[in-house]
C-alpha cells in the first residue's frame, strides 16, 4: 500500500523535529522507529515503509491537549494499556489528521513529560 506524500511529510518532520530535542535518539524495538529520551519513548513513530498506516503516539498529560488529539479522525488511546497513561495513537493517512506544527507541539509536550529536567531547561534555553 502506498503511503501519501501528505502524510509521509509530516511523518518526516515529526521525526525530525523529535530527533532534534535535547539528549533525544532513535531507537528500533520491535523493528518500529522510536524516539527516547534518558533511555524513555517519549515518542512511537511506527514504519515508514507502508507495512502500517503512517502514526505517531505521544504521552499527552495536559488534558485539553489530551482531548484534543483524541479527536483527530481515527485518534485512540495506545494499545498495551498505555492509553490509561495519558498515550494516544493519532493516524496521519485519515482525511483532516492534525497539521505536522500540531503534532510537533504534542511531541514536544510528551518529550516534557519524560526528559530529565536539565534536558527540559536547555530545551527552554537556560
Amino acid at each position: 500500500m502506498a503511503v501519501p506524500s501528505n502524510a509521509l511529510k509530516k511523518w518526516e518532520k515529526v521525526r525530525e523535529f523529535a530527533l532534534g530535542l535535547p539528549g533525544a535518539v532513535e531507537e528500533f524495538p520491535w523493528g518500529e522507529s522510536v524516539a527516547k529520551v534518558n533511555k524513555k519513548v517519549f515518542v512511537f513513530l511506527g514504519v515508514d515503509d507502508g507495512s502500517h498506516p503512517l502514526g505517531v503516539t505521544v504521552k499527552l498529560k495536559e488534558a485539553s491537549a489530551h482531548a484534543h488529539a483524541l479527536s483527530c479522525p481515527g485518534a485512540a488511546p495506545a494499545g498495551y494499556g498505555l492509553g490509561k497513561s495519558g498515550w494516544v495513537s493519532i493516524p496521519l493517512q485519515e482525511k483532516g489528521a492534525p497539521a505536522a506544527e500540531l503534532l510537533c507541539d504534542w511531541v514536544e509536550e510528551s518529550y516534557r513529560t519524560i526528559a530529565p529536567k536539565r534536558l527540559t531547561a536547555e530545551l527552554d534555553g537556560h
